[in-house]
C-alpha cells in the first residue's frame, strides 16, 4: 500500500492536457496560430511582446485582445483488458493580451498578458488509473511589460520581464476505503508564488525581402508552498498515514526556450516563415512533494521525470488577397520531451503534429480581426515501464483548436 500511495502523491503537480510538447500551451497570437505558430523571423505587430521583443519598436501602436478554445480528446487503453477510457475535459480557453505605445520615435513600450500553461483534465473516478489521477486544473498567467529600441533602420532589439503567477488543484484516489466502502480520495489546492523571469529578442531586416529574429525566453520556476492536503474517507486504521491539517510544497520548471526565425517575402502578397525553437526540458528532472506531516511514513515524496530538451519545427504563410483581406496556413512538428517509462495521465505526451489555416480581415486602417483554427495530432504512445509512477498502457490525444481576436490601432 505505501508504495502505491507515494506513487500517486508522485504524479505531475502543474499539467494537463496542453496539447503541445510537455506541458505547454503555444497559443501566443490568433495571426500566427494560423501561420503555424511562426513569428520569430516576422514583424507580427503588438504580439512581438511574445514572439520577438526585438521587433516591437517597428510595431503600430494599439491593442490586440485574443483567446483560443480548446477541445481535446485523450484515449487510454489498459494493457491487459484492453478497456478504453475517454477523459472528459472541458473545454479550455487560453487568452493573449498585447498593447504597444510609442514613447519616441525609435523607443517603444508595451505589456502582454497571456497563458502558456494551462488545462483541464478529468479522468473520473472509475478508471485503472485513478491512483494516479481523477482530476486536475491548472491556471497559470504571464504578465510581460516591454521595451523595444530601434537601434538602425534595419536592426531592432528588446526585452521584458515576466511575472508568473497562478493556482492548481490535483484529485486522485487512494487505495484505502472506509466502512462504507467509499475509495478513499486525496486533494491537492494551492496558488503558486510569484515567480519572474525574462524575454528578449533581436530582430534584423536583412534585405527588403528577407528577415531574421533570435528570440530567447528564460526559465521560470513556479513554487506551491503551504498547498492544502485533504483526504476523505479514510478509514480509522489508516488515519495515522493520512494527517488531517497537512500542507505541502512543490516546484515545478517552466522551461527556457531558444528561437531562430526566419522569414521570406517574394511578392508583395506572400509571405513565407520558419521557426525552430529548442526548448529546454532537461531542467525538468524530478518532481518532489515535501509535506508538513508524514504522509504514509515520509515527508516527502520524489519521483524522476527526466525530461529530455527537444526542438520544435514550424512552417507558415500568409497570402494577402487586398489590402484588407489575408489568408494564412502553416504546420509543425512538436517533439516530445518525455522519455519511455516516464508516461503520465497528467501528461500523456508523445510527438505532436500540428496543422492550422487562418483568416485576417480590416475593417478599416484602424481595426481588424484575425481568426484561426488549429488541429493537433499526437502519435499514438504505450509506455509499459512505468518508471514514474504513471499507468502503463496506450494514450492516444487530439485536440481541436479555434480562435479569434481583435486589433485595434491608434
Amino acid at each position: 500500500m505505501k508504495s502505491k500511495i507515494l506513487a500517486l502523491l508522485g504524479s505531475t503537480l502543474l499539467t494537463g492536457t496542453a496539447m503541445a510538447g510537455g506541458y505547454q500551451v503555444n497559443l501566443a497570437s490568433q495571426r500566427q496560430i494560423g501561420m503555424g505558430h511562426t513569428g520569430t523571423g516576422l514583424q507580427t505587430g503588438t504580439s512581438s511582446i511574445f514572439f520577438n521583443p526585438g521587433a516591437m519598436a517597428q510595431a503600430r501602436n494599439g491593442v490586440t485582445i485574443g483567446a483560443s478554445f480548446i477541445t481535446s480528446k485523450i484515449a487510454y487503453q489498459a494493457p491487459e483488458t484492453n478497456t478504453t477510457v475517454n477523459a472528459d475535459n472541458p473545454t479550455g480557453t487560453p487568452f493573449h493580451a498585447y498593447g504597444v505605445f510609442g514613447i519616441t520615435d525609435k523607443l517603444k513600450a508595451g505589456i502582454g498578458a497571456y497563458t502558456p500553461f494551462g488545462s483541464t483534465v478529468r479522468w473520473g473516478d472509475e478508471w485503472n488509473g485513478r491512483f494516479g489521477l481523477n482530476e486536475l486544473s491548472l491556471q497559470a498567467i504571464f504578465v510581460q511589460p516591454t521595451l523595444s529600441y530601434q537601434l538602425t533602420d534595419k536592426l531592432g532589439i528588446g526585452a521584458g520581464l515576466t511575472v508568473a503567477f497562478g493556482s492548481v488543484n490535483l484529485q486522485r484516489s487512494l487505495p484505502v476505503e472506509n466502512s462504507n466502502g467509499d475509495e478513499g480520495k486525496i486533494e491537492l489546492d494551492g496558488g503558486a508564488n510569484t515567480a519572474f523571469g525574462f524575454n528578449a529578442g533581436i530582430f534584423f531586416q536583412a534585405t527588403d525581402k528577407l528577415s531574421l529574429g533570435l528570440n530567447y525566453r528564460s526559465k521560470v520556476d513556479l513554487e506551491v508552498e503551504e498547498g492544502d492536503v485533504t483526504f476523505t474517507n479514510v478509514p480509522a486504521a489508516a488515519s495515522a498515514n493520512f494527517q488531517p491539517g497537512t500542507q505541502f510544497s512543490a516546484a515545478l520548471p517552466m522551461p527556457a526556450t531558444l528561437t531562430l526565425g526566419i522569414s521570406y517575402t517574394p511578392t508583395n502578397k506572400l509571405t513565407l516563415a520558419l521557426d525552430i525553437s529548442r526548448v529546454e526540458w532537461s531542467a525538468y528532472k524530478e518532481l518532489r512533494f515535501d509535506f508538513t506531516k508524514d504522509v504514509a511514513g515520509r515527508p516527502n515524496s520524489v519521483n524522476a521525470r527526466n525530461y529530455e530538451d527537444t526542438y520544435i519545427f514550424r512552417l507558415g504563410g500568409e497570402y494577402k488577397v487586398n489590402d484588407a483581406l489575408a489568408l494564412r496556413a502553416g504546420a509543425y512538428l512538436d517533439k516530445t520531451p518525455v522519455e519511455d517509462g516516464y508516461l503520465t495521465p497528467e501528461t500523456p505526451d508523445a510527438d505532436s503534429r500540428g496543422l492550422s489555416v487562418g483568416i485576417g480581415y480590416a475593417f478599416s486602417e484602424k481595426f481588424g480581426v484575425d481568426a484561426s483554427f488549429l488541429y493537433i495530432n499526437k502519435k499514438e504512445r504505450t509506455d509499459a515501464a512505468n518508471l514514474s509512477g504513471g499507468v502503463p498502457g496506450t494514450f492516444k490525444s487530439i485536440a481541436y483548436i479555434p480562435g479569434v481576436a481583435f486589433n485595434y490601432n491608434f
